[in-house]
């Protein structure tokens, strides 16, 4: 009778409910650790991931802690290193600005993430080109970095995890160009067509970025996405100085994005052979909605194969032992998070710093100007691609056209390489876009629905932008985006 009650208590506190269980319910929730859950399902082949921090620099802060945390929540999930691929760029841990050296948190109490993440690939090897070659598991075109790649067969699962800024129709990436919607759709058919693998599953962090999957996923690939954002919203920082909960002080960046956050932080709050996809993507996508406040928060996107979403989620993420009694809900995490619009978080970050100089003068005039020529480059990308605008459709069009959002289910240009080129155009005579400018993607895509050709194009960027010396700025220094 006595071990009837702790039971009854212990059950009790693990689901909320005072409802006296029978036996059968008892055995089928109490376990100890090494205990099984229950049978696998389809388990055979090997589980392979790779992990994505698409930018760079301390301001970005949150994208390589989003990456790390979820290295640390496979690796705790059984996923073997060896079957695990990084790209980051790696300036973070040991940065002049961050308080705690060779330490990265993805949240305000949280632990040291960064501990033993494989450095596969970093610094100018975190490209689009390694990216493809690394999914295509295609050992001759990788250039620098590990040499790792997805080697898998066709009983493998694979998981795929992104974070940084994105546009409309591309990913970010710290070296030049950008990861672009069909090049990475391109990728998934190769993969498939090789037959690399049994199932995939896809989790996108960016802005914009259900624009990369709509209207050119295919459901028959045996490929399932979820996005941070649908096709024309941003996606948020979380964890930032000044919002509700706050990094620790000494930190002036955000910790973590809020769909990323919420992911991981749902993987380790369940039993991950009792969770599936589905589950987590309904738990995620309230939860990234800021329940339901879209003024601060994002809709969580779907795409491709969801029949995907009906398995449980350790075929992918694995399974930690230690999480085996954790209940199917967590009050935790029900809480309203404030956040911080991914492309403001730049400017937030160094207005921070600004602010805790105190009198170091010659420095902090250093960062005003910083700020000052951030804020000038995108007024300027802004009014140039109004300008644009205006002469290509008019006085009274122009806005229209370029803004003008095509019906869900088609994608956002016809001519993906039409959409290359006049970014180019774009780029050549007004500057790179910047993280910042990547949100004018959809104004050149619906150039090129308008079927304007490359000389028009070029006219207009020459008239608009004729003068603007964009300094670094120009990509003659970093490169093209496209």
């Amino acid at each position: 009778m006595f071990s009837d009650v702790l039971l009854l208590l212990l059950l009790t506190t693990l689901h909320g409910s005072v409802a006296r269980p029978n036996r059968l319910e008892w055995e089928s929730v109490i376990r100890l650790p090494s205990e099984p859950v229950g049978p696998d399902v389809d388990e055979t082949g090997t589980r392979w991931a790779v992990l994505v921090a698409g930018s760079n620099g301390y301001g970005n802060y949150r994208h390589q802690a989003d990456v790390c945390h979820a290295y640390q929540l496979l690796i705790k999930g059984g996923v073997k290193e060896e079957n695990i691929v990084v790209f980051m760029y790696d300036d973070i841990a040991n940065n002049e600005l961050n308080p705690r050296p060779g330490v990265i948190i993805n949240h305000p109490q949280g632990p040291n993430v960064y501990d033993g993440v494989p450095k596969d690939y970093t610094g100018d090897y975190v490209t689009a080109e390694n990216l493809y070659a690394v999914i295509l598991g295609d050992k001759s075109k990788v250039r620098g970095g590990s040499g790792k790649v997805i080697n898998s067969k066709a009983e493998d699962r694979i998981f795929i995890y992104y974070s940084d800024h994105g546009g409309p129709g591309v990913l970010g990436m710290p070296n030049m160009p950008y990861v672009y919607a069909m090049d990475f759709i391109d990728v998934l058919n190769k993969k498939h067509a090789s037959r690399g693998y049994k199932k995939m599953v896809i989790y996108v962090e960016a802005c914009e970025s259900g624009s990369v999957f709509e209207g050119i996923m295919p459901k028959d690939i045996n490929v399932y996405v979820t996005t941070a954002s649908n096709a024309q919203e941003s996606s948020w920082g979380t964890y930032c100085p000044g919002v509700d909960p706050a990094p620790p002080p000494e930190y002036i960046t955000c910790l973590g994005d809020l769909y990323s956050v919420a992911w991981m932080e749902d993987s380790e709050s369940h039993n991950l052979k009792r969770e599936t996809v589905k589950q987590q993507y309904m738990s995620v996508k309230e939860r990234t909605s800021n329940y339901n406040n879209y003024a601060l928060g994002s809709h969580v996107m779907q795409y491709g194969d969801t029949n995907i979403t009906d398995e449980k989620l350790y075929l992918y993420h694995g399974f930690d032992p230690a999480t085996v009694n954790l209940p199917p809900n967590n009050g935790m995490l029900e809480a309203k998070i404030e956040v911080v619009n991914q492309r403001d978080a730049e400017i937030l970050f160094m207005w921070q710093m600004y602010r805790r100089l105190d009198d170091q003068t010659e420095k902090k005039r250093d960062i005003l100007e910083k700020i000052s020529e951030t804020v000038k480059h995108r007024n300027h990308l802004d009014g140039s691609v109004e300008l644009i605008g205006v002469l290509l459709f008019g006085p009274t069009k122009g806005s229209s056209v370029l803004q003008s959002v095509r019906a869900s289910g088609l994608p956002l240009v016809d001519d993906w390489e039409c959409l290359k080129s006049r970014v180019r155009v774009f780029e050549t005579h007004c500057g790179s876009l910047t993280q910042y400018g990547m949100k004018h993607m959809r104004a050149f895509a619906n150039i090129c629905n308008r079927g304007i050709s490359e000389d028009s194009m070029e006219e207009a960027c020459m008239a608009a932008c004729g003068g603007y010396d964009a300094g670094l700025l120009h990509p003659s220094n970093k490169g093209y985006s496209a």
